[in-house]
This record gives C-alpha cells, structure tokens and sequence, in this order.
C-alpha cells in the first residue's frame, strides 16, 4: 500500500462542546490490571461461531486457576444469554465457575452478550429482546447474590456498526435506519437491565464498553469524519439521557422509526456508565482518503456520494498525539466526565508486540492519571486469545492470535 504523504492536508475534527462532570474521584487508587475474554456468539451464513466453545473454556476447568496465576483479580466474564436459553452447545456450569472466581478472589464483570444476536436471532428490535435480557439479568443477580458488575451489552454501537452497516452478521444489512434501529434498543436494554438489576442490589455497576476510535480525513470528507465522529459515541449518550430535540442524531433516529417517546424515556432516567470502557487496538484510530491511486491495495468504500478508502490512522504522517489511546482518553473525559477503564487491550501480531502494545497502553493509562482522569484499570484481552478475528469471523480458517495463553498447545501455556 502507498501511504499518503505527510504534505497531504488532514482534517482535525473536534468534540462538540460538553460540561464536564469532575476529574479524579481518587488520587491514591492503584491503577488495576484486568482481564477478559473474547466471547463472540453470532452466526454468519447460516453458521454459529460461539468462541467459547471453539477455545475450549466452555470444557476446561482449570482455566480460572491459570488466570488466577497471573495475577489478575478483576476479569470481565461471559454468562452468555445465548448459552442460558440453550441456543448452541450447554453452557458449562455458571454456579460453579462463579464459585470458583469467588474462591479464587477475582471480581467478575459479568456478560451477557457480545457480538451476535439473542436466543434464537432475537434483535434489539424485536419487542421481547428488552424484558427477556432484564429477565435474564436479574435472575442471575438474583441467584449470585455477590455479583455486582455488569456489562449487559458489550460494545452496542460497534456490534451494530458490524451488523448493520457492514452486514458481517445477523441482520446481515447495510443501511443507517436499521443501525440507529439496533443502537437505539441496546441503550433501552441495558437501561432496562440495571433497573431491574439495582432494585435486587441497589449498589450494581454498569461497566459500558465501546470502540470509541476517531476518525481523520482528508478535506474532501471532512464532513463524513464529523459524522462518524459524533456517531461513535451515540450508545453513551443516550444512556447519559443527552439525546433530545437538539442531539446531532435526533432527526435521524426518529426518521428511522425510533419512537419519539422510547428516545424521551431514556432521556427521562439517564442510566450513565458507573465506569466507561474504551475498547483500544492499534487501528482504531481511522484515515478516510478519497485519493484511492495513493491507496491501490486497499478495498474502496463510501457514503453513496464520495468513494474512499479507509486506512489506520497510525499509518498516517502528521498524526502524533492526535491518534492513540492517550488522545481517546482526553476526548472521552472531555466529553463524559465519567471513570474511564481500558476494556480491551490487543495486537494480533508476534508475543513481543503484544507485550510492547499492552505496556505503551499502560504507559498512556499512566499519563491519563497525571492528567487527572479518573482512569480504574487496563485489561488484558483476550486472555485466550482469538480466531479469525482478521476476517471479522468471516472466514473459517483457524488463523489464531495468541493471547495472555496460547491454545496451539494443551494444556494452554502462556503466551
């Protein structure tokens, strides 16, 4: 690929104007290391990939112990609901993993869906998909009575860009309406769910993930940029009760059939993140170019009116301290106020890189606290690693990325 040149003029788009809500709650507070677990669910051409299932955690008993071993006291734990409704294989048993986390003194942050749909396809569009996850959610809670972090939807408006705008997976579209559609019921989801979760346990955590990567362009999509730019942070503010009348999104999510009263009902009981997960790879800072003979290699995209290509943004001369973790965090206390965590920590390369990524995240947590953001951990992801993430789960061709432990070997040994 021909990377643009460094006397190409980027466009530096900035965040809309916001009240902050406070700095850091607590100085002394030990910046904590987490962990996590790549758990997709979602069936694409007809097919079920449960990444559980296909890394073996759902059989292996011992894996806890292993994580225990590294150190890890907090790990954000799947309790899939695709799993508890018996679509796919039987869940491995939840009361004993759970027990054994307690034993072992880590702290869950439990999770019900990742990528995917619900039992049986159920969409966020769908009228039972609200109350049957608040069901879930709260007979869960109301079982485990120790659990009280939760991450009812892990990542709503990436999961929704995969599905409806890329059509990677179910409902397999490429439209704006059906994405707006998607965004608009996982923030009503997961309202609902800590609702019903916090009249059992009044003090129960949200911990909301997203990939919040920022998006640079050349002049001539200066515009899409804006736009992508306020649209990847859509989930947090309609859970923050942020978007009414005035809301850069407001026309469009009721031109796509969003009923005036769901968007009033969230704006009428703000359920704001307890903790703010940013989901940071190398590449999710992004460069649109509409210039595609400097990029011949890459495949070219669009918004219907201008064609592009989309590249990382770290590729791009002319970036640094724009681009990269320490800036997103910056832009997401700026515009949110709220305790921020680093959810997701990720290079699919050599170990060596992997470790080198996970320490530069680190090092930009490190920064974020002198600057004073509420910044509570950083999380290693996915502990056991990946499979066809490089295809988006596309293809079926076992290409592995090793995480905290390779699963090339059995027993798992560290990575």
């Amino acid at each position: 690929m021909t990377v643009p040149d460094a006397s190409a003029r980027i466009v530096r788009l900035e965040p809309r104007p916001h009240l902050p809500r406070g700095g850091l709650r607590d100085a002394q507070r030990p910046l904590e290391l987490w962990g996590g677990l790549e758990c997709s669910h979602v069936t694409i051409d007809g097919k079920i990939r449960d990444r559980l299932q296909q890394t073996g955690h759902q059989t292996r008993d011992d894996d806890l112990d292993r994580i225990a071993g590294l150190g890890i006291r907090i790990i954000r734990y799947p309790l899939l609901w695709a799993h508890a409704e018996g679509d796919g294989p039987p869940p491995a048993d939840h009361a004993r993993r759970l027990a054994r986390l307690e034993a072992l003194g880590i702290t869950p942050i439990v999770g019900f869906l990742d990528h995917g749909a619900g039992p049986g396809g159920l969409l966020p569009t769908d009228p039972g998909f609200a109350p049957r996850l608040a069901d879930l959610a709260q007979a869960v809670v109301r079982r485990f009575a120790s659990l009280r972090h939760v991450t009812p939807i892990n990542a709503p408006v990436t999961t929704a860009r995969i599905a409806c705008l890329y059509g990677q997976c179910e409902p397999h579209t490429r439209d704006t309406p059906t994405f707006l559609r998607h965004v608009a019921g996982y923030a009503t989801a997961t309202a609902e769910v800590m609702r019903r979760i916090r009249c059992l346990r009044p003090d129960a955590m949200l911990t909301q993930t997203e990939d919040v990567g920022r998006g640079f362009a050349t002049d001539a999509l200066a515009d899409q940029a804006a736009y992508e730019n306020e649209r990847r942070f859509l989930g947090f503010d309609l859970l923050c009760g942020r978007v009414g009348e005035g809301h850069r999104f407001w026309t469009e999510l009721t031109d796509a059939g969003i009923a005036v009263d769901t968007l009033a009902a969230l704006a009428a009981a703000p359920c704001p993140p307890d903790i703010i997960g940013i989901d940071q790879y190398p590449t999710g800072d992004r460069f649109l170019d509409h210039r595609l003979e400097r990029c011949p290699h890459e495949p070219v995209g669009g918004n219907g009116r201008q064609a592009c290509v989309d590249v990382a943004a770290v590729r791009i001369p002319g970036l640094q301290g724009e681009a990269g973790l320490l800036a997103r965090l910056r832009e997401v206390k700026a515009r949110h106020g709220l305790p921020i965590a680093v959810t997701e920590v990720h290079n699919g390369c050599t170990r060596a890189e992997q470790l080198r990524w996970l320490m530069e995240a680190w090092q930009a947590t490190t920064a974020a606290r002198q600057d004073r953001i509420d910044l509570r951990a950083v999380t290693v992801w996915s502990l056991f690693g990946t499979c066809d993430w490089n295809s988006m789960l596309r293809e079926r061709r076992g290409f592995h990325e090793s995480g905290a432990f390779d699963l090339r070997r059995d027993p798992p040994r560290p990575g």
